[in-house]
Formats: C-alpha cells, sequence, structure tokens
C-alpha cells in the first residue's frame, strides 16, 4: 500500500470533488460516467453519503486516475489500496528492470533515460552519460544542480548552471514543459517542491514564471544544443508502461532522444566511438 496515500488526511469528499474539478468535469458528467445518479454524487462530496469500496473504484476508474491517486482515493474513504507500491530495486520487479535496461541499450547510440513522474532519475543509457560527459564532469554537473539529492532532469535542464545556457531554443521548450510538470503537479503533491525549486532560480526568465497550463501539448519536445561548438538538435519522446500493475511501475516513464537532422544523428555517432 502506498504509504503516503495512507497518511493523508483528506476527507474523501473534498478529494473527490477536486478531481473531478481537475478535469472539468460537471457533476452530471461524472455521475453519467460512472453511472450513478447526480444526487447521490453529491451527497459523496458533501459528505452527507459514504461509498462502498466498489463505488470508489468505480469513481477512480470514471476518472481515469493514476494507480498512486486511487490508492489515496481508497484510503480517504476508509478502505485499504489495492496497488502495491515496490521498489524498483524489488526482487519481483526484475523483470522491470530487465525491460528498461533493454530499452535503453537498444537505443544506443541515441540517449535515454528512465525517469518518474517527478522527473527523478533511475537510470541512463551510455549515450546520455557521454552527452553528459561532453559538456562537464559528470559527478560535478550533478552536484551544481542537483547538490545532495536525487538526480532530478528538470533541475539539470533548467538549473542555470546545467544545461539551460547551451539550450538555445528555450522560449519553445520551457513552457510546454513547465506546463506538463505544473499540471501533474495539482494531483500529485510530491512534484511541487521540485517545480517550486526550479522556479526559485534567481536567474530564471520572468516570462517563464508565469506557467500557461494550456501551452502546447506537442507529441514530440525538440531541443537546440549547442555542445562544444557543435549544433545538436534532438526531439524527445516519452513511454510508459501500458498496463503497469504497481505504482511505481506506473510512473516510470522512458524519455529518448532522437537526433532531429543529419548533422546531429552524426554527431551522436561519433561520441559513440570517442
Amino acid at each position: 500500500m502506498d504509504t503516503a496515500a495512507a497518511t493523508d488526511q483528506t476527507p474523501f469528499g473534498p478529494l473527490l470533488r477536486e478531481a473531478r474539478r481537475l478535469r472539468h468535469l460537471s457533476q452530471l458528467d461524472l455521475a453519467l460516467q460512472a453511472e450513478v445518479s447526480q444526487r447521490h454524487l453529491s451527497f459523496l462530496e458533501s459528505g452527507r453519503a459514504q461509498p462502498s469500496r466498489s463505488m470508489v473504484t468505480a469513481l477512480a476508474e470514471a476518472l481515469d486516475l493514476s494507480m498512486r491517486e486511487r490508492n489515496r482515493l481508497l484510503n480517504s474513504a476508509g478502505f485499504a489500496g489495492i496497488y502495491p507500491q515496490r521498489t524498483l530495486e524489488a526482487a519481483d520487479m526484475a523483470p522491470i528492470r530487465e525491460a528498461l535496461d533493454l530499452m535503453l541499450r537498444h537505443h544506443e547510440p541515441f540517449p535515454a533515460i528512465v525517469v518518474d513522474r517527478a522527473w527523478n532519475l533511475f537510470s541512463a543509457n551510455a549515450a546520455m552519460q557521454r552527452m553528459l560527459a561532453a559538456i562537464d564532469d559528470v559527478d560535478a554537473l550533478w552536484a551544481r544542480t542537483c547538490g545532495d539529492g536525487p538526480h532530478n532532469i528538470l533541475k539539470l535542464t533548467l538549473h542555470p548552471q546545467g544545461l539551460r545556457p547551451l539550450i538555445l531554443n528555450l522560449d519553445e521548450i520551457v513552457p510546454p514543459l513547465l506546463a506538463r510538470t505544473a499540471r501533474e503537479a495539482m494531483e500529485h503533491a510530491e512534484i511541487q517542491p521540485v517545480l517550486d525549486e526550479v522556479l526559485a532560480y534567481p536567474d530564471l526568465p520572468r516570462r517563464f514564471r508565469q506557467i500557461d497550463l494550456a501551452a502546447s501539448r506537442l507529441p514530440v519536445l525538440p531541443t537546440h544544443f549547442r555542445l562544444g561548438g557543435n549544433d545538436l538538435r534532438v526531439f524527445t519522446t516519452l513511454t510508459t508502461f501500458g498496463t503497469p500493475l504497481d505504482v511505481t511501475t506506473d510512473e516510470l516513464r522512458v524519455e529518448a532522444l532522437f537526433p532531429a537532422d543529419d548533422a546531429s544523428r552524426a554527431l551522436l555517432m561519433a561520441m559513440s566511438q570517442s
């Protein structure tokens, strides 16, 4: 069971109402999707009625909640969560680790990483390590951007002593990147401290601090780096597990970088042979 969810004291009604409003659903919309009367839904949100376990499950399904949030909703109604949360190092997560390692290796000679929804880094392939090493000593780079905390890709990307000075199209990539993070932070409290820290960087341009939640949601994120006098243009895709049965697996993302032009492809190929 998710410990964070188990200790959350938010009552069921307000939690359900907030989840519905975040998805811009009216009570009638949700009632129709969950096949429950609007009157009963109103009673659930106001605390005048208590849900059954099956009702909580149906509402969570209708709201398309993540596994963590489904556990949280169940806990708030007095029920145990149904989705376990194992560490990635757990013995029974070995197939997941093997699948991730295979995906990272298969993407060589192009960079790829595994992160959680808060952008904390789980693993990176050799190509990603080579790309970072072309910028600076990798350990020093992480120390400057993340201190003693977890290695975090959002901090690495936007920190003034990280990748930000090397990105030539900040106005193109920062608004959608921050918008996506802010949208997820609205439902997942563990993301908000990371976002707050990034927004507090003293020299972050003011235009980036006003987050537009409707910023472009492109299927890929194009980024233009300047590395040691070379232009590197890549686009990023995110891959998730389609049928996860565990909170950790549900929140993992494989971020793969692809060359956006022939010169970038040649540069990454050359780096793999050095």
